[in-house]
This record gives structure tokens, C-alpha cells and sequence, in this order.
């Protein structure tokens, strides 16, 4: 069994953060239940490539995870939500504010149905403020956050992020930090909890490098200006043959291994000067010297036994593949519902006794709908008579599709 065994999670999230956040939660042992609107679109669902009318992506997201399709706009749904919250008493959810209390499921309703629930909201800006409701994307909250108008080269553009900073560093990872916390709160008090997660408020304090600085002494960040974002030598370099290598050797030990490494020992005290148009002076040498030799000779020099802060840039192919990424089981093979596996990235957390447990891969919209009604005491003939309302979608109509 996983760590968080007799955790029971409820979860009305799509897309990416919540999705994420409630699947780490599975990993690590919880159960839930993934609470879909058979009609409502879900980008993940639909990005290739598909396998068996799943997403790889949605293959991931909802792996280990039970569906069940509803249409909370209608009162039968409510009623079935407020059934389930008797037990599954953690609540994770993405609409926009005010989204759940029209829907008759906020916190205030479910917190009369059971006062130790833990409700947790993920929203781009927070359930209070002057943009609580205004629509969002990751861009958009690390732009409102300060963080993307020093991530650029200078005078050019900020860099679109190759990984979702906002919405997995700012969304999903606060959400579990602060749903186990709720929990742990619970245990000690019996109390439940409402947790207000903001994209823009985690990335605000992701400004931690360089936002203290403007705060205690109005210095503003500014790009390739920095320390850690190319304002020295710590940045990334074209081989010959434009593969790139990442320099992050900044500690005096590490410098002098760098300077060895590219031929020269005795520009230590160049790499080590605090003067911007000395390291600018080491920056340009360094450039010129990784740029002398191909991308493959420079893996042969590194090797396995360079203890000097400088690695590839790996394309995911290659990361994949890579002996560190083996080594730890960040891949690992999911079981397919119908047979087979799926490749999928881990759970990057190892616990000493309890592993993750990777149960199935993400399914189908509703397939677990008549299992998860049975087991809150309804029978075969009143679930007949909910899905002829249409309270699990138009595609749910048949008893064999409901599983009953």
C-alpha cells in the first residue's frame, strides 16, 4: 500500500495542474476518483498521440485514478456528490471562483455535509483580488509575477518555457504541499481546511533569487544580468556542431576544473572576478572554446568523472535513455485497463518503505461510473433510471456501459 493509504480524493480538475497534483497523490497511495462532465472539452484528452482513445498525455495525468462522469448541472449529480463527500472528505478543484457554489458543491455546502473536509481551489490568480476572475494561461501568471521579464536575453523577447513552470511549480506542487498539510492539521484537531492556491502567488515567490534584492534595496532584476540568468559565465554554450552544454561552475573548485577542462588553468582568476567586464572577458573565451569541438567530443572528454558543474543539453530522447534517468526508475510501465503497458514518467519522490504504486493508466470518461454508484449503495435500477436523465452524459446510457 502507498503512504498516503485512506486518503480519498475527489477530483474536479482538468488540464494541468490539478490533474498533475491529484495524480502525485495517487502515486503515493490515495484513491481518487476523477470527477468528469461528460460534455465539458479537456484539452489533455486530446493532444497526440492517442492510444485507445486516450491521450498519452490524459494516459498519464489520470493514471490510477477512477472516473466518473456527471453533469453537475443537474440536482442528481449534487445529490451523488454529496454522498461520496462523506468519505472521500478531500476536494481538489479548478473552475473559477465561484464556479462550485453556483454548482451546489463550494466549500461552505459540502463543509455542512462534512466539517472535516480539505477543499483545496486552484485558480491562475487567487479567489480574491482585482484578476480572480479573469482567464489565464502559464505565460500569462509568470508575466503578472515579475519572473518573465527577466528570463530573456537582452533587448530581446522573454523565452517561452519549454516546461509549465506556473502551472506545475506554482499550481500542482503547492496543492499537494498544502492539502498534506490540511491533513496533518486534521489529525491533530479533527478540523477541515479551505487551501486558496494561486498560480500568480507561488510564482511571485519563485522570485526568490533576485526579488528579495529589489525589496530590501530596490534593485531591479533585470535580463542576462543576473548571476544565475546569463549575466556570467554560468549559462549555456554552442558545440561545433550547435548541440549546446550547460555551465553552472560557479564554486572556486568548480571554476578551476572548468578552466583545465577548456585548456587554459590560468584563467581561474579571470573566471572568478567580480567585475562584469571580466566575466563578460571569460564568458567570451568560454564561448569560443566549447564552440572548437563537436558535441560528441566534448561527452567523450567530460565523461562520467568530471566533478565540474558541466553537462549536455539532452534532447528528452536522449534524457530518457540517459543512465542517471534509468538509474532512478523515472520511467517505468504503466498497466493499460485493457491489457498491456504504457511507458510514463515516475513520481520523482522515493520513499524507503513504501514505493509509489502506478495502478492503471487514465481511462475513458466515466468507466468506472456504475462501480463507484454501487459502492455508495445505489442499485442497478436507480442508476438506470439517473443515466436516462442524462446525469452521466449521452454516451452513458447502456447498463453494460455502466458497469453496474
Amino acid at each position: 500500500m502507498g503512504i498516503l493509504n485512506g486518503l480519498k480524493v475527489l477530483d474536479f480538475t482538468t488540464l494541468l495542474p490539478g490533474p498533475f497534483a491529484t495524480m502525485m497523490l495517487a502515486d503515493m497511495g490515495a484513491e481518487v476518483i476523477k470527477v468528469e462532465s461528460p460534455d465539458r472539452v479537456d484539452l489533455a484528452k486530446h493532444l497526440p498521440p492517442m492510444d485507445g482513445g486516450v491521450s498519452a498525455l490524459f494516459g498519464q495525468l489520470q493514471r490510477s485514478k477512477r472516473s466518473l462522469a456527471l453533469d453537475l448541472k443537474q440536482s442528481e449529480s449534487r445529490e451523488i456528490i454529496y454522498q461520496l463527500i462523506q468519505e472521500y472528505d478531500i476536494v481538489v478543484e479548478q473552475f473559477r471562483p465561484g464556479v462550485m457554489d453556483k454548482l451546489g458543491i463550494g466549500y461552505e455546502k459540502l463543509k455542512e455535509v462534512n466539517p472535516r473536509m480539505i477543499y483545496c481551489s486552484i485558480t491562475g490568480y487567487g479567489q480574491t483580488g482585482p484578476l480572480r476572475n479573469r482567464a489565464g494561461h502559464d505565460n500569462n501568471y509568470l508575466a503578472i509575477a515579475g519572473a518573465a521579464s527577466y528570463s530573456s536575453r537582452k533587448n530581446e523577447a522573454p523565452v517561452p518555457a519549454g516546461i509549465q513552470v506556473a502551472d506545475l511549480a506554482g499550481g500542482s506542487l503547492p496543492s499537494v504541499i498544502g492539502i498534506l498539510s490540511a491533513v496533518y492539521h486534521r489529525e491533530k484537531t479533527g478540523e477541515g481546511q479551505y487551501i486558496d492556491i494561486s498560480m500568480t502567488d507561488a510564482v511571485f515567490s519563485l522570485n526568490a533569487m533576485y526579488g528579495t534584492g529589489y525589496l530590501a534595496g530596490g534593485r531591479e532584476p533585470e535580463p542576462e544580468s543576473e548571476l544565475l540568468n546569463g549575466g556570467s559565465f554560468y549559462d549555456y554554450y554552442e558545440t561545433l556542431d550547435h548541440r549546446y552544454l550547460s555551465v553552472g561552475s560557479l564554486e572556486p573548485q568548480f571554476q578551476a576544473r572548468l578552466c583545465q577542462l577548456i585548456g587554459d588553468p590560468n584563467l581561474v582568476k579571470l573566471s572568478s572576478s567580480q567585475k562584469l567586464e571580466e566575466q563578460q572577458e571569460f564568458k567570451r573565451i568560454l564561448t569560443e572554446a566549447i564552440k572548437q569541438k563537436s558535441f560528441e567530443e566534448w561527452l567523450t572528454i567530460i565523461g562520467d568523472d568530471f566533478d565540474g558543474c558541466v553537462e549536455p543539453v539532452l534532447k528528452f530522447s536522449e534524457a530518457v535513455n540517459h543512465p542517471q534517468i534509468q538509474g532512478r526508475n523515472m520511467v517505468v510501465s504503466v498497466p493499460k485497463p485493457k491489457g498491456g503497458t504504457q511507458k510514463q514518467i515516475a513520481l520523482p519522490i522515493k520513499f524507503s518503505t513504501q514505493p509509489p504504486e502506478y495502478r492503471f493508466t487514465g481511462v475513458p470518461t466515466g468507466t468506472h461510473t456504475g462501480e463507484i454508484l454501487t459502492e455508495i449503495g445505489l442499485d442497478s435500477q436507480a442508476i438506470e433510471v439517473l443515466a436516462d436523465k442524462g446525469v452521466f452524459g449521452k454516451q452513458l446510457k447502456s447498463k453494460g456501459d455502466l458497469r453496474v
